[in-house]
């Protein structure tokens, strides 16, 4: 059996991994530009000044791997059709159609690149040429976890929804409903066939499950098991840490066309879950006939809007239109070439010629004029924070007026400034991007609780310093004397040392405390805020489901990722009452008084969020994005000259 200990290294390392490629591996860059104003595709735009350069996300201290119908301005979703009442059935989603918008222009001449060698001949009357930039890992729902086979797989397959903008439709699951105790969910399977025209049917899913549970039997699936212990599927943690029986675990297809779940809590977003790859069905003759069957053409047997016909390694894919797909009515493009160009400028040159549509990387040098100037750039917010936690075992930092002035005394503008693109200053724990039960953003619903993305906190934090002196009795020269030494652990990667170095520097002029700096490498670092022997903590966090108890949980008195120490027991029982709630009302109204609770007592300081973004030329439209990060071409159509 697997200590706590243990378990928090197997899931955070897991997590670790997951971030390292979310963002596409570009930490090795140093450039820098300035930051720039920009509005960010959420569950509300945003207006905020972003930079980017070399990704921290690599480096995340703990990190769990974006929000209504807002979308970019190239796509129009039609809102799905939603009913939640704590009776025997508490929610039930019918099928919508995802219409689209097109818009057609003159643009540059476009080539197509050749195609690798394909199993079978197409006749492309509409053809998409898409960067994937860098090369996946792997395209096998189960398995991969970067954002490139994420994208593919995205297109390939589907699971029981699609998530489109924060809003979740229905996918092979044509409607599903909730127990009024919520640990129940039944999902109604649509009539729907594999590429190969055989049924799909509830024991796909089934199998495909509980592979992605059993690492054991499967050596390449170790890299999704974490995903399994949010689930709250009966069985679960039992089969991952303390080998119990997948015989056990609360999955059942009754019959072919309904998948039965069992849970050990109510579990709000859970079906938002089932929108991510390593909840999708897989063929399990397919996945038998070889350890290579998901990039073999004639072995890839899927489930989505496109099959594979190419796979050539360090080159690229070849999706085609899979005429089996339940909803190919709505599916326009017949063709898509994915390439595998990782240089920036390499891709960028591509798509300025007409040679690609949609790209997901440009020079970093250039990243500033062409977001300001460029209609074809989209941005989105990620569901990634970096912040400052603070170790509340020590007494130095029990004044909650001292926590409050160090989060006041941060220009976090000058900061994402002096980083580079693809940055915006935070003002809360969680990011932008995590939907409500009304659709509305939580964070932004939550508001920025007198965090000042500039220096305009700068007085207000002088004046919570000096107050928090005399209620701690002492003068400020002696609170600034008993501060001095303190110091900030961080990661000696990358551009941590800059950050720290900019944070400890801001609150030594504003606040005139002395604090020391105190870089390690990752492993380390982490298991010295794991044992708590740090005073202040430059980390970052992420998570993969569209509920902020992702971020929130984390602060819970009894949680094993809990390394700030925080302990209020008013916020544990606010998110134990959230986790036991079966109204989504109830659920949010409950992390809403939580996550204020939180921002009030400051055990974490916010320091900056992430974003990401998307070229397309503006003849491809009615492209969507997943908040999650993955990009959907499945309604998009092409307009060339």
């Amino acid at each position: 059996m697997k200590t706590k200990v243990q378990l928090r290294f197997f899931v955070v390392m897991l997590m670790f991994l997951t971030v390292l490629i979310l963002t596409g591996c570009d930490f090795f860059q140093n450039q820098t530009t300035t930051g720039f104003p920009l509005t960010i595709f959420s569950t509300q735009p945003t207006t905020a000044s972003i930079s980017t350069t070399t990704s921290l996300n690599a480096e995340i201290t703990t990190a769990g791997t974006d929000t209504s119908t807002m979308l970019p301005t190239t796509t129009t979703i039609a809102a799905a059709t939603t009913t939640a009442e704590s009776t025997t059935v508490a929610t039930t989603i019918t099928s919508t159609t995802v219409p689209s918008t097109t818009q057609t222009t003159i643009p540059p001449t476009t080539t197509v690149p050749t195609t690798v060698t394909t199993t079978e001949i197409v006749t492309a009357t509409m053809i998409l040429n898409w960067n994937i930039a860098v090369e996946p890992g792997s395209i096998d729902p189960v398995i991969s976890s970067d954002s490139g086979g994420k994208d593919i797989i995205n297109h390939t397959f589907e699971g029981l929804v699609r998530e489109q903008e924060g809003v979740i439709y229905p996918g092979i699951a044509q409607s599903w409903e909730t127990s009024s105790d919520g640990l129940t969910i039944t999902f109604h399977l649509r009539p729907s066939n594999w590429s190969d025209g055989s049924p799909l049917t509830a024991s796909d899913f089934v199998y495909a499950w509980k592979r992605g549970m059993n690492p054991l039997a499967d050596p390449l699936t170790p890299s999704a098991s974490y995903y399994w212990q949010f689930s709250n599927i009966v069985g679960v943690m039992d089969a991952l840490v303390n080998d119990g029986s997948l015989d056990d675990v609360g999955i059942v297809a009754v019959n072919d066309e309904t998948l039965v779940v069992h849970l050990t809590e109510p579990t709000p977003y859970f079906v938002s879950l089932m929108a991510i790859n390593f909840f999708m069905p897989v063929n399990q003759s397919s996945v038998e006939s070889s350890n290579s069957w998901a990039v073999t053409p004639s072995l890839a047997v899927s489930n989505g809007p496109f099959k594979l016909t190419a796979y050539t390694a360090g080159t690229g894919v070849t999706l085609v239109k899979n005429e089996n797909y339940w909803d190919k009515e709505h599916v326009s493009i017949t063709q898509i070439n994915g390439s595998f160009i990782s240089d920036s400028t390499i891709s960028y040159a591509a798509y300025l010629n007409g040679s690609l549509d949609v790209i997901d990387q440009i020079p970093t040098d250039m990243f500033s004029s062409i977001s300001l100037e460029n209609q074809e750039f989209h941005a989105f917010s990620m569901l990634i924070s970096y912040y400052i936690k603070i170790n509340m075992d020590l007494p130095e930092f029990e004044n909650v007026k001292l926590r409050q002035a160090l989060a006041y005394a941060i220009d976090r503008q000058a900061i994402v400034e002096m980083l580079g693109m693809g940055r915006i200053p935070s003002t809360g724990f969680l990011p932008d991007g995590f939907p409500d039960d009304e659709g509305n953003d939580f964070a932004l619903t939550a508001g920025d609780f007198g965090i000042f993305p500039d220096d305009s906190g700068f007085d207000q934090a002088v004046t919570l310093f000096a107050e928090a002196a005399t209620e701690m009795s002492m003068t400020v020269p002696e609170l600034q004397a008993y501060l001095s030494g303190q110091n900030i652990l961080y990661y000696s990667h990358q551009l941590w040392p800059v950050i720290a170095e900019s944070i400890r520097d801001s609150w030594y002029n504003v606040l005139g405390i002395d604090l020391s700096l105190f870089s390690q490498e990752w492993t380390t670092a982490y298991t010295l805020f794991g044992l708590g022997e740090y005073d202040l903590g430059l980390v970052g966090w992420t998570y993969d489901f569209l509920s902020p108890s992702g971020f929130l949980d984390t602060l819970m008195s009894s949680h094993f990722l809990n390394d700030a120490n925080y302990n209020n027991p008013l916020f544990d029982q606010l998110m134990t009452e959230a986790h036991e709630a079966t109204d989504l009302s109830v659920y949010y109204d409950k992390l809403y008084q939580a996550y204020t609770l939180v921002m009030t007592d400051m055990p974490i300081i916010p320091i900056f969020h992430n974003i990401d973004y998307i070229m397309a030329k503006d003849y491809v439209t009615g492209w969507s994005r997943s908040n999650l990060g993955s990009i959907d071409f499945t309604r998009a159509i092409v307009t060339r000259n």
